[in-house]
């Protein structure tokens, strides 16, 4: 036996949906961020927005290589000023072109991150808008008798988009497996 999901679990949905578009309007009333989007890179962004997802994810896994190879050339240089000048040229050298080989791995991998964020998106957004919908129909249509399996309702009242077993779980009926 199925049981509906209490009444505070959809109190709680909104109340994380208010909270949710709270946050978003707030971050985008920040006048830094109305100054972005304004600017030609901005608005170039806005209309490309799985390459704004990109470098998001580019630049947030490249910031720890990046600090490595920043933190590299500081020791290096400390380390030109007690005389080892041809061992920093090297290091940075052998640094440089690491960092290079590194940035070029994460543009693909922060690519195929990308791609695979916006399918899961796509996949539980759709996902959750069928169960949705699948379900408030399921909930306006006048439930069959208990003992009537959902292939011998008259096809007039029979929904083709509602899975049968989906609307008589959410209906709450008993015995319907009973032989």
């Amino acid at each position: 036996m199925a049981k509906e999901e209490p009444p505070s679990v959809s109190k709680d949905l909104q109340k994380f949906q208010r909270n949710l578009s709270l946050l978003i309007k707030s971050f985008q009333n920040n006048s830094k961020v109305v100054a972005f989007t304004k600017s030609p890179m901005g608005q170039y962004l806005d209309r490309h927005p799985f390459l704004a997802l990109s470098m998001l994810v580019f630049v947030a896994m490249s910031a720890v290589p990046v600090g490595f190879f920043l933190l590299l050339v500081v020791l290096s240089s400390l380390a030109a000023l007690v005389g080892v000048l041809l061992l920093e040229g090297l290091v940075i050298s052998v640094g440089g072109v690491t960092l290079l080989c590194v940035l070029c791995g994460l543009v693909f991998i922060s690519l195929a991150l990308s791609g695979t964020i916006i399918v899961c998106y796509v996949v539980v957004s759709s996902l959750i808008n069928y169960w949705f919908s699948s379900r408030m129909m399921c909930l306006s249509q006048d439930p069959p008798p208990a003992r009537e399996p959902c292939s011998k309702r008259p096809p007039a009242k029979q929904n083709p988009s509602v899975d049968c077993q989906l609307a008589m779980k959410s209906a709450g009926l008993e015995g319907l497996y009973q032989e």
